[in-house]
């Protein structure tokens, strides 16, 4: 047995393996697992636009006139027509002065935090940052403080005791964290940024499109649109498509482009998945009330598990974690809801923790109550299946009491003394067909729109003219109140 096959024995004893599972059909409230339709439950297409009529033909349309991929870099020749134009919404959308699209997400915070930090420098980060922060901190080769998640006084003391003269600070935290669901402090981390002159990163993958005023963010909610440095975030789960996104200073921008060394060495975003981006911003700014619709489906859901008794908060966020703890039960309880129809994807380390491996849960704008309550009712009894009372299960980080962890010593890594070890360690990313929503059939097309859904040449001229916003009290084309109570009596 040579080495690669002892290490896969490990992880098999373990329950720690993994495979790719064969989805069939696009990313829908309902897709085909190895050829059976299940409900899914563990996508972050959280707006139900990976598969939106608008931003499939935006991206076909795209195919078309500029091909399927970009041809190099963004810095020889392949930056397109349409990377500026979503480059400009999305500063526009962000409340930034400028934008930059990057390859993915991972790449984006790795090009960041290495452009930002480097030897000498200090990165301050959350415990439970992403693993794509994790690693861009490691590659930075400046020295890493890992303060306690959301602990500000944690944060303050750190930043206090490694104050040095000459030497760049950043701060670096997701503001919704991907396993847990739960936002970081941002005013507070502002406010010490601030008092101690350091930058701020701020990772707003899963904020994006699904907190704040029209689905602005984290930041936008925060109300620190133009006062936070770099905000990350990515075009691949509420908007649908794929590839990633930093708003931050026409000055900052500039040196990013300049230093970022993924960005400089990979090839630029396709042209489709940057049309379909396009798209699905647009759409999100027209109808917001599809971010109100995914909150009132989260608290749907955590409102139905609670009643089959999962230690769930009574919140409309909508990641809900369901910690099992030991890695082979989580296995069982992923499988045995998955042969009753609900694919809710196991999460074990080095994703999470020792001892915290769960179903990770997100809602999406696109489920209907009845979907959600059922799921509910098939995760309660597939617990049961799997020798587990959903009682039993463990409250998440939010609602327990933090435990002590032993400290992690790693070159280049450094833990503030009293720190607990990240609980994520060098966490890997987690990270039949429906068409429209109700809100999609009834909704009448944008006044500006003409008869095409999605006007790809009029949004490069730039002549389209901003989405009204709904008028307060008026009849909306989403009645929320009305769509659930029709489908409860359904």
């Amino acid at each position: 047995m040579n080495e690669i096959e002892q290490r896969l024995a490990e992880l098999e004893q373990l329950g720690l393996t993994r495979r790719l599972r064969l989805v069939s059909g696009p990313q829908g409230a309902t897709v085909l697992v190895d050829g059976k339709p299940v409900l899914l439950l563990c996508s972050n297409n959280y707006l139900g636009l990976a598969d939106h009529p608008r931003v499939r033909e935006a991206a076909a349309d795209a195919a078309m006139r500029w091909g399927v991929g970009a041809g190099s870099s963004r810095l020889v020749s392949g930056t397109m027509t349409i990377h500026g134009r979503l480059e400009e919404q999305l500063a526009e959308f962000k409340g930034s002065e400028a934008c930059v699209l990057f390859g993915s997400g991972y790449l984006a915070n790795i090009g960041v935090i290495g452009a930002l930090a480097a030897s000498g420098d200090t990165v301050f980060s959350d415990e439970l940052n992403h693993a794509s922060i994790i690693d861009g901190c490691r590659l930075s080769r400046a020295e890493v403080i890992v303060y306690r998640h959301r602990d500000v006084e944690h944060l303050d003391w750190s930043l206090r005791k490694h104050a040095r003269r000459e030497c760049r600070r950043l701060i670096v935290t997701d503001s919704v964290f991907s396993m847990d669901g739960d936002v970081a402090p941002l005013s507070a981390i502002a406010e010490l940024a601030d008092m101690h002159g350091a930058r701020v990163l701020v990772d707003e993958a899963h904020a994006t499109g699904n907190l704040g005023p029209g689905g602005r963010g984290a930041v936008a909610e925060a109300r620190l649109e133009g006062e936070i440095d770099v905000v990350v975030g990515t075009l691949g789960k509420a908007l649908g498509s794929y590839g990633a996104y930093v708003c931050a200073s026409e000055e900052i921008v500039r040196y990013l482009i300049n230093c970022a060394r993924p960005l400089i060495y990979s090839t630029a975003p396709s042209p489709p998945a940057v049309a379909g981006a396009l798209a699905a911003l647009s759409l999100l700014r027209e109808r917001p009330h599809r971010v109100q619709r995914l909150r009132a489906n989260a608290r749907l859901l955590r409102g139905a598990l609670a009643a089959e008794g999962f230690p769930v908060a009574d919140t409309d966020m909508h990641i809900v974690p369901l910690i099992v703890g030991e890695p082979r039960t989580t296995m069982r309880l992923c499988q045995a809801a998955l042969e009753r129809g609900v694919f809710a994807q196991a999460i074990r380390p080095p994703s999470v923790t020792e001892g915290f491996s769960r179903l990770r849960l997100t809602a999406m704008a696109s489920h209907t109550a009845s979907e959600l309550e059922m799921a509910a009712g098939v995760l309660g009894d597939a617990a049961r299946a799997a020798g587990v009372e959903p009682e039993a299960f463990i409250p998440a980080l939010s609602e327990r009491h933090e435990e002590a962890l032993e400290p992690v010593s790693e070159p280049g890594l450094a833990y503030a003394e009293t720190s607990p070890a990240p609980a994520n360690g060098a966490a890997a990313p987690f990270d039949l067909e429906r068409h429209l929503d109700e809100a999609d059939a009834t909704a009448p097309a944008p006044a500006t729109a003409g008869a095409a859904p999605f006007d790809l040449e009029r949004h490069l001229d730039g002549a389209e003219a901003p989405a009204p916003a709904l008028a307060s009290g008026t009849a909306a084309p989403f009645d929320l109140e009305r769509d659930l109570q029709d489908v409860r009596a359904a």
